[in-house]
């Protein structure tokens, strides 16, 4: 009962917390809506009155996205030169570098690195923390140009990026940062210019204990679903979540604007129906795998004669060592608060299936929810074709050149995984950098690039990636499952924001009800158990059953 009790609370507290960003958000993104960042953008030379085609939008976003990385490599590899490197760390080589700035630009921040041991703070603020808003807020601005597109009447321009880009910074994601940042202070975590401090332990020992701006990374990883921590271990680290307090305001701020994506949705249409389907079937997907979760947290491990407590930070309880690890693989946000790899296999299996399907159960701050619209669009056009009505959302008709470009998004990221976790089975050196053989080292392996391609970010932690072969591969495979999707949903964006919006008639399929959320649901079910089961099966399925069986 007191675990019911705590969950409507906590739910609670994110539902109003989000509604209030969402509507926020919404006013934001309103086309013609000029704000003081208009007025500096033009003095830059950017007119916000100049709204962008699809093409156009597409443009801006890569090339904004190229910059980005341009200048995070240049950062990394130069860290050496760089100012705030008092311990003198040296910079990185091309390939850690590599993964370490795909991983940031496209809101993946996985990390195969010790942040505190080998970055400087210049390489953490100018260079993490910056691509933590930007990365963000690009998820969230191509959302609105898809939200554009579906809902307004033969239009060819989606908005303006620059626009977008900016005022979703600088109004959203900075102030709410803000007051995390100073929460997190008021609760231990260090924001200083100091590198690290020397002290003497009780043992008479010297310990070096490494420092720096802290709190303003670790509030925009888990505002943004970055989840990249400034310390190797993450949010299990008492530096960066210091008591069970800093631990549930986090875990509901990894929550808060992928919720609020939603209720934007919500407020930017005119049927309200709509948005709360989509609503619906988001919160049941992460309520089924929490509950999952727990269920297998708490169960006896037969091996031990315990439950599952190896890898649990002993500040926090298994409860919210499950609830984090949904929470963070369901939203794109990585971060994590106790070892996955030491997770129950049941509740691995849920953290894999939640980064397998697009993590669209609400998803990355804006990524969740246009990938959560592909799989709409395609149940639209699945239905469409089994009852012969009219493959419709929200008036647009769905056709065959929309369907290709959602093919493309959804099964593209997936196919990359298998085939990539397969040659990394069948190559050496990356078999070496495996700790553990059988079920749990597929896994292990599996887990690396469901989080690669899901941009996700969060580790299995069992699996030494800092290799050539896996920063490249890794490093390619966040930038595939970041950039196919968002050039899918722009190109479907431009293409439903030209066509005609229809009146619902007597062969319209509707999708504001609760057939169509069961028949979306199984839609993402479905796609997640037909392209991965199999490779599941022989994973975390695979690994409960052996530690249950008899000998």
């Amino acid at each position: 009962m007191q675990i019911i009790l705590f969950f409507i609370f906590y739910f609670s507290l994110i539902l109003i917390g989000s509604l209030l960003i969402g509507k926020w958000m919404a006013t934001l993104f309103e086309v013609g809506n000029l704000t003081i960042e208009d007025k500096f953008l033009k003095l830059i030379g950017i007119d916000s009155h100049s709204l962008m085609s699809a093409k156009e939008y597409l443009k801006s976003v890569l090339a904004f996205s190229l910059l980005s990385f341009i200048f995070l490599q240049t950062i990394l590899m130069c860290q050496k030169w760089l100012p705030f490197n008092s311990s003198g760390k040296e910079g990185l080589s091309f390939w850690m570098a590599f993964n370490i700035t795909s991983s940031f630009i496209t809101n993946t921040n996985w990390q195969n690195y010790a942040g505190e041991s080998t970055l400087s703070n210049f390489s953490q603020m100018v260079g993490l923390t910056v691509q933590n808003f930007l990365s963000a807020a690009v998820g969230v601005v191509v959302l609105a140009a898809f939200i554009r597109g579906i809902t307004k009447k033969e239009t060819n321009t989606l908005g303006n990026f620059w626009s977008d880009i900016t005022k979703f910074t600088l109004r959203i994601l900075l102030p709410i940062s803000f007051l995390l940042a100073i929460f997190l202070v008021s609760q231990g975590v260090p924001q200083t210019f100091t590198e690290n401090v020397k002290v003497t332990t009780i043992e008479n020992n010297e310990v070096t204990i490494p420092l720096g701006p802290v709190a303003s990374q670790v509030s925009i990883k888990m505002n943004g679903s970055n989840g990249g921590g400034f310390y190797n271990a993450n949010g299990s680290h008492p530096y960066e979540n210091p008591n069970g307090f800093s631990n549930f305001i986090q875990s509901i701020s990894l929550l808060l604007i992928p919720f609020a994506c939603v209720f934007m949705f919500i407020f930017m249409i005119p049927i309200k129906k709509q948005g709360y389907t989509i609503l619906a079937v988001m919160g049941f997907l992460l309520i089924v795998g929490l509950t999952i979760s727990i269920w297998s947290t708490y169960q006896i491990n037969p091996l031990t004669k315990m439950t599952f407590l190896e890898g649990t930070e002993t500040r926090f309880s298994l409860l919210e060592c499950s609830l984090w690890s949904v929470a963070t693989t369901a939203t794109s946000n990585g971060s994590v608060n106790c070892m996955h790899s030491s997770l129950a296999p049941f509740s691995q299996f849920i953290a894999l299936f939640n980064m397998m399907v697009g993590e669209v159960i609400f998803g990355g701050v804006g990524s969740g929810l246009y990938g959560m619209f592909l799989y709409i669009l395609l149940t639209v056009f699945l239905a469409g074709l089994m009852v012969g009505r009219t493959p419709e959302y929200l008036g647009k008709k769905i056709e065959a050149k929309e369907i290709i470009w959602v093919g493309i998004a959804l099964l593209t990221p997936g196919l990359l995984n298998l085939i990539f976790s397969a040659i990394s089975l069948n190559y050496a050196s990356a078999i070496t950098s495996m700790s553990h053989s059988g079920s749990h080292g597929l896994s292990e392996i599996l887990y690396a690039f469901s989080s690669a391609y899901g941009n996700n970010g969060s580790a299995f932690a069992g699996l030494n990636a800092n290799t050539n072969f896996f920063n490249a591969t890794l490093g390619f495979g966040m930038l595939f499952g970041r950039y196919i999707v968002i050039v899918a949903a722009i190109i479907i964006a431009g293409n439903l924001g030209k066509k005609k919006i229809t009146e619902a008639g007597a062969g319209t399929l509707k999708t504001d009800t609760f057939i169509f959320g069961f028949l979306l649901t199984s839609v993402i079910i479905i796609m997640g158990a037909l392209t991965f089961f199999p490779v599941l099966a022989l994973g975390p399925i695979a690994e409960y059953f052996i530690m249950n069986t008899n000998f």
